[in-house]
């Protein structure tokens, strides 16, 4: 007992008093949602969002067409407007023949590659020229270049990458690149056109009927803005090796 007393009475006086006070709280946390004041806060903020949410979905008047139409239209309206417009644009078809008969000097062989055989880089520019797909009527010519690909000499063949354009007088010019195989059929892209084939996209079909001399070409256009003049939508003559133009149509402008 006597030792207890002892240790008691070493107790300093200030901590005997600070552990008789209340331990000190923390602050209010005016953040709780046992706040008032933060309730109110946090409703009015949820009423605002649900009002604006509300407002997004408000179903428009349509006794006004007016207003309706003169509404701004947004960029993803837009995009979808022009998406369904080039989805269903009307595609029209357009059969030509190219020809080459002797008369331009055509085509011109250069090799850069600097091999004796076909290799890649070898340039092929070229100029032909173009008959109606009934094969009566003079249209015009090509123009363009072909790049080297491939030299597949197990199929006696090459392939190009061509560039070039159908200059089709005062209906205007179609330009298309793509693949062009020296033994087989290929697509390529419309990549435009002026004229009445301003705004064309679409692809054509080059079928090889004697190369480089005889093609047959199948146009799949779109994106231009009236139907083709009856002139260009001839029935064509079936594709074949020995097809000839029309001795009136060769006699057109010879060697132009």
């Amino acid at each position: 007992m006597a030792a207890a007393s002892a240790s008691l009475q070493t107790i300093p006086p200030s901590l005997k008093l600070s552990a008789l006070k209340s331990p000190k709280l923390p602050p209010p946390n005016l953040l709780s949602f046992n706040n008032p004041l933060s309730t109110q806060r946090l409703t009015a903020s949820t009423a605002t969002a649900a009002s604006g949410r509300r407002r997004s979905f408000t179903v428009k008047n349509q006794s006004n067409p007016a207003t309706e139409s003169s509404r701004p239209v947004s960029k993803i309206e837009f995009l979808i407007q022009d998406f369904v417009k080039r989805f269903m644009a009307k595609v029209h078809e357009l059969c030509v023949y190219e020809m080459n008969e002797g008369d331009r000097g055509s085509p011109a062989y250069l090799r850069l590659g600097q091999k004796p055989v076909n290799s890649l880089g070898d340039l092929v520019p070229f100029s032909n020229k173009v008959y109606s797909g009934d094969l009566k009527t003079r249209l015009g010519i090509t123009a363009g270049i072909c790049i080297l690909i491939k030299n597949m000499p197990e199929k006696q063949a090459d392939r190009y990458e061509a560039c070039f354009s159908f200059h089709l007088g005062e209906y205007g010019q179609i330009s298309v690149q793509g693949a062009y195989l020296t033994t087989e059929e290929t697509y390529l892209c419309i990549t435009g056109g002026t004229g009445i084939f301003a705004g064309a996209y679409g692809q054509v079909k080059l079928q090889q009927l004697v190369f480089p001399f005889k093609l047959f070409y199948t146009f799949y256009l779109q994106g231009i803005a009236a139907d083709l003049p009856p002139e260009l939508l001839v029935t064509p003559v079936p594709p074949s090796p020995e097809v000839q133009a029309h001795p009136a149509a060769r006699a057109t402008e010879p060697g132009a």
